[in-house]
């Protein structure tokens, strides 16, 4: 249920090189219909809005790395230690905070932000109505509600449930629900508490380990091999309250204190292993005793604005703190023998006995001190140092406990300049201490968090304003990281250090009052370097490299009837390395959506009507579960939704 559940404040000074997005309409809680991920997008590095997301990147893939991983999360720019994500109650847009639009954050991390903008509530009553479904079966209903309740006080509620099937026939049943308050006792005080809670089931879908170095064979879609028995059952919860202060002319004080969880009742990973060309493998289903994952984390960021004339100057000065508990470990593995891939397993669900659980605890805290200049018409430099005390234990309840410490100084710099009234050169640098994730199911160590590492990266490029509205982003970029992945003794550990150096470029606006565009591509270089590399344990291109990716989406509003529009989404991408060793690759391959939308009046209110079709073409391919494990691509879905703001 984990991956169906979890489906940005800009400094306003004028600033050339600082992108700022553009006013979006849907920030009341109750307002969706207008929601366009495309036109809504100021680059092509990532953008999620309702239930449309584009771009190169993602929440868990920038620049070859997982910024949710690493901790790179924020809500409103305030730091979150996500343990599970904001639900679309909560959050307006999710934006990829990386390279110049980076600049906005005080503080920047390698391999990006993640960045979500809050829905806080408005001062209007606005309600929306969603439903959706596909030729699958998949049903949904959303609502969410923005209620005035005093001058100074007011509400965003907001519920979901969803009815879903998928690919591989499985199936998903789990609801939300969120309620928000916006307090502003002044107009120099908002405070905004949070709530939101979210609980169903997912059925667990087998994972394919071929034999030896191949792809799996042909895997059958819309079957479920089983068993039935074999169902995650969770509960997942965030709360917390952000605070805006205007202290006194030109003083600011931000805070963010959150409170994220999971608690698993039961999960499963269901494995097909040694699967042979025609179908026949040996089937583990691996069990979890109840486990649970809670993360209090926040920021506390007083800001100085010293204004000098044209130029303005800004001081940060910020505390960040997290506190994380997790429950994990003490499995029990079921093997339930030899099968083909295209039968249903049928054997029933065995007494499990779980073994004593692991625990890890972590504890964090960083002080940093940054500083903003910008000057109009000249440019921006942007200059950091943060200090962080990390402290992680994790072992068995009866035993000493495994330790990592850490205490590393960080920087950051980037400097804008414009070189003319429509060009911006930049170049930054930052240094970053991330986590690491946890170990993947398929791993003797499943579930396992990992150290924290050290981490850094270069970059630098353009920003060209070609119409006052279409701006080209063009930049190179070197990050670097310890490599984690499966070793020969099928535990996930650290195996070498990975370099990730390439080029990324980005066009988008309108390029006509009825056009608009979001287009991008990314050149990436992979490699490992370290003793498995040149001892030949371990390939030179980390598991999951993918050296070129393409984007195009189009938004294009005919002249023949107000209200309508059509898109177009193509991604392109090429192979995929699978395995340790590199001697398997997936397939390069272009996947291509249409859709359209038709903005209307129902009875008075303000209507869209969204149809689409994904994978028009019905390509058939493999998705990349971990080291050499495979999962299938979705096949063509027709679905739609229709949007009612009341």
């Amino acid at each position: 249920m984990r991956a169906h559940m979890l489906v940005a404040a800009a400094i306003a000074a004028p600033a050339a090189a600082q992108e700022v997005p553009p006013v979006d309409t849907t920030a009341a809680t109750g307002e969706r219909a207008a929601e366009n991920a495309v036109r809504s997008a100021v680059d092509a590095f990532g953008t999620s809005i309702g239930r449309e997301t584009i771009g190169l990147y993602n929440s868990d893939n920038v620049r070859g790395f997982s910024p949710t991983a690493a901790g790179n999360v924020r809500i409103d720019g305030l730091y979150f230690d996500q343990v599970w994500g904001l639900n679309p109650r909560l959050r307006r847009t999710t934006n990829i905070r990386v390279g110049l639009s980076a600049l906005g954050s005080p503080f920047p991390a390698p391999t990006g932000i993640v960045d979500y903008a809050f829905r806080t509530p408005g001062d209007k009553t606005a309600f929306s109505l969603l439903a959706a479904a596909n030729q699958w079966g998949n049903l949904a209903f959303e609502a969410d509600a923005n209620l005035p309740v005093a001058e100074k006080l007011s509400l965003g509620l907001g519920g979901a449930v969803f009815d879903d099937r998928f690919y591989n026939a499985t199936r998903a049943g789990f609801w939300q629900l969120s309620a928000a308050a916006r307090f502003a006792p002044s107009a120099a005080l908002e405070i905004v508490p949070f709530v939101a809670r979210s609980e169903g089931f997912d059925q667990t879908g087998p994972i394919f380990l071929p034999a030896g170095e191949t792809l799996p064979p042909r895997l059958p879609r819309r079957f479920f091999t089983g068993p039935d028995w074999a169902r995650y059952r969770g509960v997942a919860f965030n709360t917390g309250a952000l605070v805006k202060w205007q202290v006194a002319t030109g003083w600011e004080l931000q805070g963010g204190l959150f409170r994220s969880l999971f608690d698993d009742a039961r999960g499963f990973a269901n494995l097909i292993t040694g699967v042979t060309p025609d179908g026949i493998g040996s089937q583990l289903i691996i069990a979890d005793p109840p486990v649970k994952f809670a993360s209090t984390s926040g920021e506390l960021r007083l800001t100085r604005t010293i204004p000098d004339g044209p130029r303005a100057h800004r001081i940060h000065a910020n505390v960040r703190a997290r506190a994380g508990d997790r429950r994990f470990g003490g499995s029990d593995v079921v093997d339930l023998g030899q099968t083909s891939i295209f039968a249903r397993t049928t054997a029933p669900a065995p007494a499990f006995s779980f073994a004593t659980q692991q625990r890890d605890r972590v504890r964090q805290w960083t002080a940093g001190l940054a500083y903003e200049g910008r000057w109009p018409g000249v440019g921006e430099l942007s200059l950091g140092v943060q200090k962080t005390q990390y402290r992680k234990r994790i072992g068995l309840p009866d035993e000493l406990p495994v330790a990592t410490d850490a205490s590393p100084l960080l920087f950051n710099a980037a400097l804008a300049a414009e070189i003319n009234p429509r060009l911006v050169a930049y170049a930054g640098y930052v240094t970053g201490l991330e986590e690491s994730g946890i170990a993947p199911g398929n791993a003797a160590n499943r579930n396992e968090a990992l150290p924290a590492i050290r981490t850094s990266q270069r970059d630098a490029g353009l920003r060209l304003a070609i119409t006052d509205d279409v701006k080209l982003v063009a930049g190179v970029f070197d990050v670097r990281k310890p490599y984690f992945n499966l070793g020969a003794n099928g535990r996930f550990d650290a195996l070498g250090n990975v370099i990730n150096q390439g080029i990324e470029a980005s066009i988008a606006g309108p390029v006509t009052k009825r056009l608009s565009i979001v287009a991008g591509a990314v050149l990436l270089r992979p490699r490992v370097t370290g003793e498995g590399v040149a001892l030949g344990r371990v390939g030179p291109r980390p598991v999951g490299a993918i050296s070129r990716r393409l984007e195009l989406n189009a938004d294009w509003r005919p002249a023949l009837l107000d209200g309508l529009s059509f898109d177009v989404s193509a991604s392109h991408r090429s192979t995929e390395t699978a395995t340790v060793s590199n001697g398997t690759v997936i397939p390069r391959r272009t996947l291509i959506d249409l859709g359209a939308r038709y903005r209307f009046e129902l009875a008075g209110q303000a209507a869209t009507l969204r149809l689409q079709v994904e994978n028009l073409t019905d390509l058939q391919g493999f998705e990349l579960r971990g080291a050499g494990a495979f999962d299938m691509i979705a096949g063509r879905r027709i679905g739609g939704y229709l949007t009612v703001d009341l």
